[in-house]
């Protein structure tokens, strides 16, 4: 029996994608539940498995635009009982015929042209050898010469061949997406980026003072993250004027704390979303980060996952970036841009110190959020960040 491979749904808003890459070739036996595409829409990448075991059948190019619900393979189920018991008489006497091909034969079949069913096989049974190949090939008529063309003008020094110069590649469509939903943002919304510093002595501190005892409780390191996901709950409870957006003529004010957090991956940004982070544990945030990076990153994250939030963190200094201006992930209203740690002099009750210095930026859009509770709301992140107890006392 065949079981056809179809697209599966992603979403009532994804009605297509490109079937980027197999993961297996036409006629492979597969196993139940093994990968066998990837999948590429406008807003995620996923991976498709087999639902049953068997020979599968590719019906459908790699690069193809495909729809949800097309069949693009069938696996027959029937190919495993014919398989099976060709195992033990294998080990006892081999089937050959004049055209089994061995890999080797394969491969000099595709290096010389020489077809191995034109060719008298001296192996067991007819089969095609190596050397069979080989005296083939040496056998073969000489091409006739191609007629003399002029030499091409030799590069410039030290300039690269003009092939190897540049390289198409069509975008991918969450690339595609992406790249709409950056201008888009920047045409919509009046986005205007506010920037403040903060000293990051009390959180090293306090990581390096319970970071053995906490990983040993949890199991996962105490990041900065979850000390930033915290402030910013912290701040969005004291300027709820951020915690909004606009919904054509209206203002949608959210009372809920689902925190957006950009993850660079190898297909592109992708922002999961981390859900009820004002009744979440610094460890519950921790974990919650890394499960969704590595989902993001292993192109398992659902579009659901991706839904929702109301506030955005994205964290540049892991790259080394020094300082930025963050594009709105909209229809959010905001987003806060973290930067690399670095040492400077600052002035500290009248003396010049070194301290840990982050830039932070605040990007908002200026049609909801003013620029006193674009500041206010910076400086209580900030304070936040500078004294951790202000998030326990609620100050």
């Amino acid at each position: 029996m065949a079981i056809e491979v179809k697209i599966p749904p992603m979403g009532e808003s994804i009605t297509s994608g490109v079937l980027a890459k197999w993961h297996v070739q036409d006629g492979d036996l597969v196993a139940k539940d093994q990968p066998l595409f990837e999948l590429e829409t406008d807003k995620i990448t996923s991976e498709g498995t087999a639902e049953s075991a068997g020979r599968i059948s590719l019906k459908v190019a790699a690069g193809t635009e495909v729809k949800i619900g097309e069949v693009v393979a069938a696996i027959d189920e029937t190919a495993l009982a014919a398989a099976a018991p060709a195992a033990p008489v294998a080990a006892t006497a081999p089937l050959a015929s004049a055209h089994a091909e061995s890999p080797a034969v394969r491969r000099l079949a595709a290096e010389t042209g020489v077809d191995p069913a034109g060719v008298a096989g001296s192996g067991k049974a007819g089969r095609v050898t190596k050397g069979d190949m080989l005296a083939a090939a040496e056998a073969r008529p000489a091409a006739p010469a191609a007629p003399a063309t002029p030499a091409p003008a030799a590069p410039a020094v030290g300039a690269a061949p003009r092939a190897e110069r540049q390289t198409r590649t069509k975008m991918t469509k969450l690339r595609q997406t992406i790249a709409s939903r950056l201008v888009h943002a920047q045409h919509e919304a009046a986005m205007l980026t506010t920037f403040n510093e903060c000293d990051m002595s009390a959180v090293m501190a306090l990581r390096a003072r319970y970071q053995d005892d906490f990983v040993k409780k949890h199991g996962v390191k105490l990041g900065f993250m979850s000390f930033f996901t915290k402030a910013v709950v912290h701040a969005l409870r004291e300027v709820p004027g951020v915690n909004a957006r606009i919904d054509g003529d209206t203002v949608v004010q959210n009372h809920y704390y689902d925190i957006s957090m950009a993850v660079s991956t190898d297909k592109g940004l992708m922002v999961p979303v981390i859900r009820e982070c004002d009744r979440l544990g610094m460890a519950e945030i921790e974990k919650a980060i890394a499960e969704a990076a590595k989902k993001a990153r292993e192109g398992r994250i659902a579009l659901t996952d991706l839904e929702g939030g109301v506030f955005t963190i994205t964290n540049g200094g892991i790259f080394g970036s020094m300082l930025s201006t963050p594009i709105l992930n909209a229809p959010q209203s905001a987003i806060l841009g973290l930067h690399a740690i670095n040492e400077r002099p600052v002035a500290v009750n009248g003396q010049v110190v070194i301290r840990p210095m982050m830039y932070l930026a605040l990007s908002y859009d200026h049609r909801l959020v003013d620029g006193r509770e674009a500041v206010t709301f910076l400086v209580k992140v900030k304070q936040a960040i500078e004294d951790p107890a202000r998030l326990l006392i609620g100050a």
